[in-house]
Protein backbone atom coordinates (compact mmCIF):
# COMPACT_ATOMS: atom_id res chain seq x y z
CA UNK A 1 0.00 0.00 0.00
CA UNK A 2 3.00 2.66 0.86
CA UNK A 3 4.96 1.78 -2.32
CA UNK A 4 1.19 2.33 -4.46
CA UNK A 5 0.89 5.81 -2.25
CA UNK A 6 4.49 6.45 -3.00
CA UNK A 7 4.20 6.00 -6.93
CA UNK A 8 1.06 8.41 -6.50
CA UNK A 9 2.97 11.29 -4.99
CA UNK A 10 5.96 10.65 -7.62
CA UNK A 11 3.48 10.38 -10.69
CA UNK A 12 1.26 14.17 -8.92
CA UNK A 13 5.44 15.35 -8.81
CA UNK A 14 6.24 14.71 -12.46
CA UNK A 15 2.88 16.51 -13.81
CA UNK A 16 3.40 19.21 -11.50
CA UNK A 17 7.20 19.59 -12.65
CA UNK A 18 6.42 18.83 -16.53
CA UNK A 19 3.38 22.01 -16.46
CA UNK A 20 6.54 24.33 -14.50
CA UNK A 21 8.74 23.65 -17.20
CA UNK A 22 6.62 23.47 -20.32
CA UNK A 23 7.35 26.51 -22.72
CA UNK A 24 5.09 29.51 -22.15
CA UNK A 25 2.78 30.36 -25.47
CA UNK A 26 2.93 34.04 -25.84
CA UNK A 27 -0.11 36.05 -24.06
CA UNK A 28 -2.66 35.75 -26.16
CA UNK A 29 -1.86 33.81 -28.46
CA UNK A 30 -3.11 30.37 -28.85
CA UNK A 31 -1.82 27.83 -32.06
CA UNK A 32 -4.86 26.98 -34.48
CA UNK A 33 -4.77 23.64 -35.80
CA UNK A 34 -6.40 24.45 -39.31
CA UNK A 35 -3.90 27.60 -39.27
CA UNK A 36 -0.85 25.48 -39.15
CA UNK A 37 -1.88 22.66 -41.08
CA UNK A 38 -1.78 24.92 -43.47
CA UNK A 39 1.06 26.67 -43.20
CA UNK A 40 2.70 23.23 -43.21
CA UNK A 41 1.02 21.84 -46.39
CA UNK A 42 1.84 25.34 -48.22
CA UNK A 43 5.75 24.96 -46.76
CA UNK A 44 5.86 22.01 -48.57
CA UNK A 45 4.40 23.04 -51.31
CA UNK A 46 6.83 25.37 -51.68
CA UNK A 47 9.40 22.94 -51.35
CA UNK A 48 8.08 21.09 -54.24
CA UNK A 49 8.88 24.31 -56.47
CA UNK A 50 12.74 23.88 -56.60
CA UNK A 51 12.79 20.22 -57.75
CA UNK A 52 10.23 21.72 -60.07
CA UNK A 53 12.15 24.24 -60.88
CA UNK A 54 14.67 22.09 -62.09
CA UNK A 55 12.99 19.64 -64.00
CA UNK A 56 11.72 23.73 -65.92
CA UNK A 57 15.22 24.58 -65.98
CA UNK A 58 17.04 21.11 -67.07
CA UNK A 59 14.45 20.47 -69.85
CA UNK A 60 15.19 23.89 -71.46
CA UNK A 61 19.19 23.57 -71.40
CA UNK A 62 21.09 20.77 -73.31
CA UNK A 63 21.05 17.47 -72.70
CA UNK A 64 24.80 17.71 -71.56
CA UNK A 65 23.94 19.51 -68.78
CA UNK A 66 20.43 18.73 -67.54
CA UNK A 67 21.75 17.06 -64.17
CA UNK A 68 24.19 19.54 -63.39
CA UNK A 69 21.06 22.03 -63.58
CA UNK A 70 19.22 19.37 -61.37
CA UNK A 71 22.39 19.10 -58.77
CA UNK A 72 22.44 22.85 -58.35
CA UNK A 73 18.96 22.78 -57.95
CA UNK A 74 19.23 20.48 -54.82
CA UNK A 75 22.58 21.72 -53.78
CA UNK A 76 20.78 25.00 -53.05
CA UNK A 77 18.15 23.27 -51.20
CA UNK A 78 20.80 22.08 -48.66
CA UNK A 79 23.44 24.77 -48.50
CA UNK A 80 20.91 27.30 -47.72
CA UNK A 81 18.41 25.25 -45.23
CA UNK A 82 21.62 25.09 -42.93
CA UNK A 83 22.29 28.35 -43.56
CA UNK A 84 18.82 29.39 -42.57
CA UNK A 85 19.27 27.41 -39.69
CA UNK A 86 22.50 28.35 -38.48
CA UNK A 87 21.99 31.86 -39.56
CA UNK A 88 19.81 33.18 -41.97
CA UNK A 89 16.35 32.82 -40.37
CA UNK A 90 17.67 35.33 -37.20
CA UNK A 91 19.11 38.05 -39.39
CA UNK A 92 15.95 37.99 -42.00
CA UNK A 93 13.00 38.15 -38.98
CA UNK A 94 15.52 38.49 -35.62
CA UNK A 95 15.13 41.78 -33.43
CA UNK A 96 15.51 44.40 -35.41
CA UNK A 97 18.72 46.93 -35.40
CA UNK A 98 18.04 49.89 -36.97
CA UNK A 99 15.78 48.93 -39.62
CA UNK A 100 18.54 47.05 -41.67
CA UNK A 101 19.07 43.86 -40.33
CA UNK A 102 17.57 41.30 -37.85
CA UNK A 103 19.96 41.06 -34.45
CA UNK A 104 21.35 37.24 -33.58
CA UNK A 105 18.53 36.60 -30.69
CA UNK A 106 17.94 33.85 -32.96
CA UNK A 107 21.22 32.43 -34.02
CA UNK A 108 20.99 28.96 -34.55
CA UNK A 109 17.43 28.66 -34.02
CA UNK A 110 17.47 29.56 -29.92
CA UNK A 111 14.05 30.13 -28.80
CA UNK A 112 12.09 29.64 -31.85
CA UNK A 113 9.91 26.30 -30.55
CA UNK A 114 6.49 25.68 -30.60
CA UNK A 115 4.91 28.49 -29.56
CA UNK A 116 3.46 31.38 -31.67
CA UNK A 117 5.53 34.51 -32.35
CA UNK A 118 2.22 37.52 -32.17
CA UNK A 119 4.89 39.83 -34.46
CA UNK A 120 4.96 37.76 -37.63
CA UNK A 121 2.00 34.99 -36.91
CA UNK A 122 -0.17 33.98 -33.94
CA UNK A 123 -1.99 31.43 -34.73
CA UNK A 124 0.92 28.89 -35.45
CA UNK A 125 3.85 28.07 -34.09
CA UNK A 126 6.82 29.75 -34.34
CA UNK A 127 9.62 26.94 -36.02
CA UNK A 128 6.58 26.50 -38.64
CA UNK A 129 6.81 29.97 -39.56
CA UNK A 130 10.16 29.37 -39.75
CA UNK A 131 10.35 26.56 -41.89
CA UNK A 132 7.66 27.98 -44.21
CA UNK A 133 10.02 30.97 -44.73
CA UNK A 134 12.84 28.73 -45.10
CA UNK A 135 11.49 27.44 -48.24
CA UNK A 136 11.57 31.00 -49.73
CA UNK A 137 14.88 31.48 -48.76
CA UNK A 138 15.61 28.44 -50.51
CA UNK A 139 14.36 28.82 -53.93
CA UNK A 140 15.25 32.42 -54.38
CA UNK A 141 18.65 31.95 -55.28
CA UNK A 142 17.72 28.66 -57.15
CA UNK A 143 16.08 30.87 -59.57
CA UNK A 144 19.44 32.69 -60.19
CA UNK A 145 20.77 29.42 -61.77
CA UNK A 146 18.78 30.13 -64.94
CA UNK A 147 20.59 32.84 -66.07
CA UNK A 148 24.28 31.41 -65.89
CA UNK A 149 23.36 27.73 -66.76
CA UNK A 150 25.94 25.43 -68.77
CA UNK A 151 28.94 27.95 -67.81
CA UNK A 152 29.59 28.20 -63.91
CA UNK A 153 32.03 26.10 -61.96
CA UNK A 154 30.41 24.07 -59.57
CA UNK A 155 32.26 24.79 -56.92
CA UNK A 156 32.18 28.60 -57.62
CA UNK A 157 28.39 27.76 -57.42
CA UNK A 158 28.27 26.56 -53.85
CA UNK A 159 30.14 29.63 -52.82
CA UNK A 160 28.49 32.85 -54.43
CA UNK A 161 25.16 30.64 -53.46
CA UNK A 162 26.10 30.80 -49.89
CA UNK A 163 27.46 34.30 -49.97
CA UNK A 164 24.88 35.64 -52.08
CA UNK A 165 21.83 33.99 -49.43
CA UNK A 166 23.46 35.74 -46.51
CA UNK A 167 24.94 39.24 -47.91
CA UNK A 168 21.64 40.22 -50.49
CA UNK A 169 18.54 37.57 -49.79
CA UNK A 170 18.64 38.18 -45.46
CA UNK A 171 19.06 41.57 -45.29
CA UNK A 172 16.59 42.47 -48.61
CA UNK A 173 14.30 39.69 -46.92
CA UNK A 174 14.69 41.65 -43.31
CA UNK A 175 13.94 45.59 -44.70
CA UNK A 176 10.66 44.09 -46.50
CA UNK A 177 8.87 41.38 -44.08
CA UNK A 178 10.77 41.75 -40.90
CA UNK A 179 9.22 43.54 -38.12
CA UNK A 180 11.10 47.39 -38.07
CA UNK A 181 12.55 46.78 -41.78
CA UNK A 182 12.68 50.26 -43.38
CA UNK A 183 10.97 49.36 -46.50
CA UNK A 184 8.49 47.44 -44.35
CA UNK A 185 8.20 50.69 -42.06
CA UNK A 186 7.77 52.67 -45.45
CA UNK A 187 4.67 51.36 -46.47
CA UNK A 188 5.45 48.97 -48.97
CA UNK A 189 3.34 46.20 -49.83
CA UNK A 190 4.66 42.43 -50.64
CA UNK A 191 2.20 40.08 -50.01
CA UNK A 192 4.34 36.87 -51.04
CA UNK A 193 7.83 38.28 -52.64
CA UNK A 194 7.67 40.16 -55.55
CA UNK A 195 10.64 42.43 -54.45
CA UNK A 196 12.13 39.88 -51.47
CA UNK A 197 12.39 36.70 -54.02
CA UNK A 198 11.92 37.68 -58.36
CA UNK A 199 13.09 40.86 -58.31
CA UNK A 200 16.29 40.38 -56.08
CA UNK A 201 16.70 36.72 -57.87
CA UNK A 202 15.76 38.56 -61.50
CA UNK A 203 18.72 41.16 -60.82
CA UNK A 204 21.39 38.81 -59.57
CA UNK A 205 20.66 36.63 -62.88
CA UNK A 206 21.21 39.01 -65.13
CA UNK A 207 24.37 40.28 -63.13
CA UNK A 208 25.47 37.40 -63.68
CA UNK A 209 25.01 36.69 -67.39
CA UNK A 210 26.98 39.98 -68.16
CA UNK A 211 29.84 39.11 -65.41
CA UNK A 212 30.40 35.16 -66.71
CA UNK A 213 29.70 36.24 -70.57
CA UNK A 214 28.05 34.35 -73.28
CA UNK A 215 28.32 30.72 -73.82
CA UNK A 216 30.81 29.21 -76.02
CA UNK A 217 28.30 29.62 -79.85
CA UNK A 218 25.63 31.86 -78.01
CA UNK A 219 23.53 32.91 -80.17
CA UNK A 220 24.21 30.73 -83.23
CA UNK A 221 25.40 27.23 -82.32
CA UNK A 222 22.86 26.75 -79.38
CA UNK A 223 20.62 23.90 -79.30
CA UNK A 224 16.88 24.02 -79.16
CA UNK A 225 15.66 22.33 -75.16
CA UNK A 226 16.41 19.05 -74.93
CA UNK A 227 13.69 18.27 -73.53
CA UNK A 228 10.20 20.67 -73.64
CA UNK A 229 7.89 17.76 -72.20
CA UNK A 230 10.11 17.94 -68.86
CA UNK A 231 10.06 21.53 -68.61
CA UNK A 232 6.04 21.57 -69.39
CA UNK A 233 6.30 18.97 -66.24
CA UNK A 234 7.93 21.42 -64.08
CA UNK A 235 6.03 24.32 -64.94
CA UNK A 236 3.19 22.88 -64.16
CA UNK A 237 4.67 21.80 -60.87
CA UNK A 238 5.76 25.13 -60.58
CA UNK A 239 2.21 26.68 -61.51
CA UNK A 240 0.94 23.61 -58.45
CA UNK A 241 3.31 24.58 -55.95
CA UNK A 242 2.82 28.35 -56.46
CA UNK A 243 -0.68 28.34 -54.55
CA UNK A 244 1.61 27.51 -50.82
CA UNK A 245 3.93 30.43 -52.46
CA UNK A 246 0.87 32.67 -52.22
CA UNK A 247 -1.94 31.32 -50.62
CA UNK A 248 0.24 30.37 -47.91
CA UNK A 249 1.34 33.61 -46.73
CA UNK A 250 -1.60 34.84 -45.40
CA UNK A 251 -0.20 32.38 -42.76
CA UNK A 252 -3.58 31.13 -41.89
CA UNK A 253 -6.29 28.67 -43.55
CA UNK A 254 -8.74 32.04 -44.00
CA UNK A 255 -10.36 34.37 -46.63
CA UNK A 256 -7.49 35.73 -47.20
CA UNK A 257 -5.38 32.38 -48.52
CA UNK A 258 -8.29 31.67 -50.34
CA UNK A 259 -8.64 35.34 -52.01
CA UNK A 260 -4.65 35.15 -52.47
CA UNK A 261 -5.45 31.17 -54.19
CA UNK A 262 -8.01 32.49 -56.78
CA UNK A 263 -5.72 35.68 -58.18
CA UNK A 264 -2.94 33.14 -58.36
CA UNK A 265 -4.44 31.05 -60.69
CA UNK A 266 -6.45 33.58 -62.74
CA UNK A 267 -3.42 35.67 -63.29
CA UNK A 268 -1.10 32.32 -64.28
CA UNK A 269 -4.34 31.27 -66.74
CA UNK A 270 -4.34 35.01 -68.27
CA UNK A 271 -0.45 35.23 -69.04
CA UNK A 272 -0.31 31.87 -70.32
CA UNK A 273 -3.06 33.16 -72.74
CA UNK A 274 -1.69 36.36 -73.61
CA UNK A 275 1.89 34.61 -74.61
CA UNK A 276 0.44 32.33 -76.59
CA UNK A 277 -1.19 34.95 -78.68
CA UNK A 278 1.51 37.11 -78.93
CA UNK A 279 3.39 34.13 -79.94
CA UNK A 280 1.18 33.35 -82.68
CA UNK A 281 0.75 36.87 -84.33
CA UNK A 282 4.33 37.74 -83.97
CA UNK A 283 6.07 34.01 -85.14
CA UNK A 284 3.29 32.35 -86.50
CA UNK A 285 2.33 29.28 -84.02
CA UNK A 286 1.93 29.47 -80.75
CA UNK A 287 4.33 27.89 -78.95
CA UNK A 288 4.35 25.29 -75.82
CA UNK A 289 7.61 26.63 -74.39
CA UNK A 290 5.64 30.14 -74.94
CA UNK A 291 2.73 28.97 -73.09
CA UNK A 292 4.36 27.54 -70.17
CA UNK A 293 6.90 30.58 -69.92
CA UNK A 294 3.89 32.90 -69.83
CA UNK A 295 2.00 30.99 -66.62
CA UNK A 296 5.34 31.53 -64.83
CA UNK A 297 5.46 35.42 -65.95
CA UNK A 298 1.90 35.61 -64.60
CA UNK A 299 2.91 33.79 -61.21
CA UNK A 300 5.89 36.12 -60.99
CA UNK A 301 3.87 38.86 -61.12
CA UNK A 302 0.99 38.13 -59.14
CA UNK A 303 2.96 37.47 -55.87
CA UNK A 304 3.19 40.89 -54.63
CA UNK A 305 -0.45 41.21 -55.07
CA UNK A 306 -1.92 38.28 -54.00
CA UNK A 307 -3.21 39.18 -50.96
CA UNK A 308 -4.10 42.49 -51.82
CA UNK A 309 -6.22 42.45 -54.93
CA UNK A 310 -9.44 41.36 -56.50
CA UNK A 311 -9.77 38.49 -59.24
CA UNK A 312 -11.05 40.65 -62.32
CA UNK A 313 -7.81 42.89 -61.28
CA UNK A 314 -5.83 39.87 -61.39
CA UNK A 315 -6.79 39.63 -64.68
CA UNK A 316 -5.18 42.29 -65.74
CA UNK A 317 -2.23 41.60 -64.23
CA UNK A 318 -1.50 38.57 -65.97
CA UNK A 319 -2.21 40.38 -69.28
CA UNK A 320 0.69 42.71 -68.26
CA UNK A 321 3.23 40.57 -66.81
CA UNK A 322 2.76 38.54 -70.32
CA UNK A 323 3.29 41.92 -73.08
CA UNK A 324 6.16 43.38 -70.26
CA UNK A 325 8.33 40.29 -69.96
CA UNK A 326 7.39 39.07 -73.82
CA UNK A 327 8.85 42.10 -74.97
CA UNK A 328 12.04 41.75 -73.09
CA UNK A 329 12.47 38.12 -73.60
CA UNK A 330 12.05 38.63 -77.63
CA UNK A 331 13.57 42.24 -78.04
CA UNK A 332 15.53 43.73 -75.25
CA UNK A 333 17.63 40.76 -74.67
CA UNK A 334 17.99 39.93 -78.74
CA UNK A 335 19.01 43.77 -78.86
CA UNK A 336 21.69 43.87 -76.40
CA UNK A 337 22.76 40.41 -76.78
CA UNK A 338 23.54 39.23 -73.05
CA UNK A 339 23.11 35.43 -72.39
CA UNK A 340 20.42 34.90 -69.98
CA UNK A 341 20.85 31.08 -70.64
CA UNK A 342 16.98 31.01 -69.59
CA UNK A 343 15.01 34.27 -69.10
CA UNK A 344 15.41 34.40 -65.67
CA UNK A 345 15.61 38.08 -65.80
CA UNK A 346 13.16 38.92 -68.39
CA UNK A 347 10.33 36.59 -66.30
CA UNK A 348 10.93 37.39 -62.97
CA UNK A 349 13.31 40.53 -62.57
CA UNK A 350 11.02 42.14 -65.11
CA UNK A 351 7.92 40.23 -63.87
CA UNK A 352 8.33 41.30 -60.12
CA UNK A 353 8.81 44.94 -61.12
CA UNK A 354 5.82 44.94 -63.05
CA UNK A 355 3.66 43.13 -60.06
CA UNK A 356 5.13 45.48 -57.48
CA UNK A 357 3.88 48.28 -59.40
CA UNK A 358 1.31 46.64 -59.99
CA UNK A 359 0.27 45.90 -56.68
CA UNK A 360 0.24 49.85 -55.83
CA UNK A 361 -2.10 50.34 -58.82
CA UNK A 362 -4.90 47.42 -57.54
CA UNK A 363 -4.51 47.13 -54.61
CA UNK A 364 -7.61 47.60 -51.99
CA UNK A 365 -8.42 47.68 -48.09
CA UNK A 366 -11.24 46.32 -48.91
CA UNK A 367 -9.67 42.86 -49.67
CA UNK A 368 -6.75 42.99 -47.00
CA UNK A 369 -7.19 45.53 -44.42
CA UNK A 370 -3.54 45.35 -43.01
CA UNK A 371 -2.61 46.48 -46.63
CA UNK A 372 -3.61 49.78 -48.54
CA UNK A 373 -5.78 51.23 -51.52
CA UNK A 374 -4.13 51.51 -54.61
CA UNK A 375 -3.49 54.43 -57.14
CA UNK A 376 -7.05 52.59 -58.70
CA UNK A 377 -9.13 52.86 -55.47
CA UNK A 378 -8.18 56.63 -54.57
CA UNK A 379 -4.58 56.59 -53.25
CA UNK A 380 -1.67 57.27 -55.93
CA UNK A 381 1.01 57.63 -53.37
CA UNK A 382 0.81 54.25 -53.27
CA UNK A 383 2.72 53.86 -56.91
CA UNK A 384 5.61 56.04 -55.77
CA UNK A 385 5.97 53.99 -52.98
CA UNK A 386 6.17 50.96 -54.43
CA UNK A 387 8.36 52.53 -57.29
CA UNK A 388 11.13 52.85 -54.14
CA UNK A 389 11.17 49.79 -52.85
CA UNK A 390 11.77 48.37 -56.50
CA UNK A 391 14.42 50.69 -56.65
CA UNK A 392 16.53 50.20 -53.38
CA UNK A 393 16.26 45.99 -54.31
CA UNK A 394 17.49 46.50 -57.38
CA UNK A 395 20.60 48.89 -56.53
CA UNK A 396 21.08 46.78 -53.49
CA UNK A 397 21.03 43.15 -55.27
CA UNK A 398 22.95 44.88 -58.01
CA UNK A 399 25.85 45.80 -56.62
CA UNK A 400 26.40 43.45 -54.29
CA UNK A 401 25.82 40.49 -56.77
CA UNK A 402 28.73 42.23 -58.60
CA UNK A 403 30.32 42.16 -55.79
CA UNK A 404 31.09 38.76 -54.62
CA UNK A 405 30.86 37.08 -57.98
CA UNK A 406 33.82 39.38 -58.32
CA UNK A 407 35.07 38.03 -55.09
CA UNK A 408 34.04 34.56 -55.83
CA UNK A 409 35.98 34.73 -59.62
CA UNK A 410 39.17 36.38 -57.73
CA UNK A 411 39.31 33.52 -55.11
CA UNK A 412 38.89 30.18 -57.13
CA UNK A 413 37.35 31.14 -60.72
CA UNK A 414 33.78 31.41 -61.78
CA UNK A 415 33.38 29.75 -65.48
CA UNK A 416 34.57 25.90 -66.54
CA UNK A 417 37.35 26.36 -69.37
CA UNK A 418 35.71 26.45 -72.82
CA UNK A 419 36.82 22.14 -73.42
CA UNK A 420 34.58 21.26 -70.12
CA UNK A 421 31.59 23.93 -71.69
CA UNK A 422 31.86 22.09 -74.75
CA UNK A 423 31.70 18.45 -72.88
CA UNK A 424 29.09 19.28 -70.77
CA UNK A 425 28.97 20.12 -67.20
CA UNK A 426 27.38 16.62 -66.55
CA UNK A 427 30.85 14.81 -67.15
CA UNK A 428 33.43 17.43 -66.17
CA UNK A 429 31.67 18.97 -62.68
CA UNK A 430 29.63 15.45 -61.73
CA UNK A 431 30.84 12.86 -63.56
CA UNK A 432 27.63 11.42 -64.49
CA UNK A 433 25.36 11.41 -67.67
CA UNK A 434 21.93 11.74 -67.57
CA UNK A 435 21.57 9.41 -70.88
CA UNK A 436 23.14 7.12 -72.94
CA UNK A 437 24.45 9.13 -75.32
CA UNK A 438 25.29 12.74 -75.57
CA UNK A 439 24.96 15.49 -77.93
Amino acid sequence: MISHVNRFKVLILTLVLAIWTAPAFAEGATVDTGDTAWVLTSAALVLMMTPALAFFYGGLVRRKNFLSVLMQCFMVACIVTIQWVVIGYTLSFGPDIKGMIGGLGWLGLKGVGAEPNADYAATIPHSVFMIYQCMFAVITPALILGAFAERMKFSAFCAFMLLWSTLVYDPICHWVWGVGGFIRNMGALDFAGGTVVHINAGIAALVCAVVLGKRHGFPAKMSPPHNLPFAVLGAGLLWFGWFGFNGGSALGANGLAGNAFVVTHIAAAAAGLAWALLDWKFNAHPTVLGMITGVVAGLVAITPAAGFVAPMDAIWIGLGAAAICYFFVAVVKVKFGYDDALDVFGVHGVGGIWGAMATGLWAQKAINPAGNDGLFYGNPGMVLIQAKAVLVTVAYSFVLSFVLLKVVDILMGLRVTEDQERIGLDLTQHREAAYTTLD
